[in-house]
């Protein structure tokens, strides 16, 4: 195992660490709604928002993970904040020389990847990490990374709102000045948690992906030149669900099939919320023979998943071509789907 080396100007970024006297603070809802924003963008069971203090490495937010601190000797974090200017990823830390004996990999949370995306101050000082971890290798597709660095900049700015808090509480002496700046700053938060959400592009019901998620990754899928799939997804005879059992029923069968569908995924491609009760899987780096075979396999875990509520899906996939605008892609998965229906549901076909 590889210890970590102490950044140049160590000194100084422990000051403002501990400046800002965010270290041992108590639990913070807008802290932890950014490591369960990022575990679920990022499909894995752990996200932790770390600091790297003189010897050791403290969680303000945690997710997947019981310890609250870690030594430093042991932190992928402070290797992470050797380069401030990335994020760091490791795909496998068994075939890391940093990494594969490490205790956190070698024995329990058993660490296979790690992603943590550098929490600078506003002189650019690395104080930890928003990270996220599996105990499985994988990899991030481009919009996930993208998106980790968008939330480690809420962090950032986060820690920054309470650095200035605590400095207000601190130093100022006459209540109503301090009570309008309190006021200008908890408006500050409201916007950039307004922000993020607009950032995130979570689907609130499912937890999955929304429609401007979706046309986001479209968007890098027609960019590139590898082979892509998009398959719709539509739950069968879903109006007869709420109609029967009614809409709070109609809202955990959505959830359930979401779930699901998550959890066969295995964090391949982006599953999104298309709308209503239909669904999307962007599939990247996957030919069309391969993406209806790993839609058979989603087909069966939905018809399988329940039998309270039991219900099946209707999936129509398609595959990026030549000149293809998400208008033509869609229009053709559309019409799979269409046909899928129309051949008696409960079936996947290709367009």
């Amino acid at each position: 195992m590889q210890r970590p080396a102490k950044p140049d100007n160590e000194a100084e970024r422990l000051r403002a660490l501990h400046r800002s006297g965010i270290l041992d603070s108590g639990s913070d809802a807008a802290f932890d709604d950014l490591v369960s924003i990022a575990a679920a963008i990022c499909g894995v069971p752990m996200a932790l928002v770390s600091l790297v203090d003189t010897d050791r490495q403290w969680f303000k937010a945690r997710l997947g993970l019981a310890d609250t601190e870690t030594s430093r000797d042991v932190s992928f974090c402070a290797h992470a904040i050797l380069d401030p200017g990335q994020t760091m990823v490791i795909a496998d830390a068994r075939e890391d020389l940093r990494f594969r004996d490490n205790p956190l990999v070698t024995d329990a949370p058993g660490i296979r990847f790690y992603a943590g995306a550098p929490l600078l101050d506003l002189e650019g000082l690395p104080l930890g990490t928003l990270c996220v971890l599996d105990d499985t290798p994988r990899k991030l597709e481009p919009f996930q990374l993208k998106a980790l660095d968008a939330l480690s900049r809420q962090v950032s700015s986060l820690l920054e709102l309470h650095r200035v808090s605590r400095e207000l509480k601190l130093q100022l002496q006459d209540r109503n000045w301090y009570e309008d700046q309190l006021t200008r700053f908890s408006e500050q938060l409201e916007l950039a948690n307004a922000d993020l959400h607009e950032q995130v592009r979570l689907d609130a019901l499912t937890g999955l992906a929304n429609r401007r998620a979706l046309g986001a990754a479209l968007e890098l899928a027609l960019e590139g030149d590898d082979a892509c799939c998009v398959a719709l997804l539509d739950i069968d005879h879903f109006k007869a669900v709420n109609d029967t059992h009614g809409h709070a029923a109609g809202d955990d069968v959505l959830v359930q099939v979401a779930n699901t569908m998550r959890a066969a995924s295995a964090g391949h491609g982006l599953l999104a919320r298309h709308g209503g009760e239909e669904f999307a899987w962007v599939l990247p780096g996957v030919g069309l023979d391969q993406a209806v075979l790993q839609c058979e396999y989603l087909r069966e875990a939905v018809k399988f998943a329940s039998a309270a509520l039991p219900v099946t899906i209707s999936i129509g996939v398609a595959s990026v071509q030549p000149g293809d605008i998400i208008a033509s892609l869609l229009q053709r998965a559309d019409t799979a789907l269409y046909a899928a229906k129309h051949a008696g549901r409960d079936r996947v076909m290709a367009g």
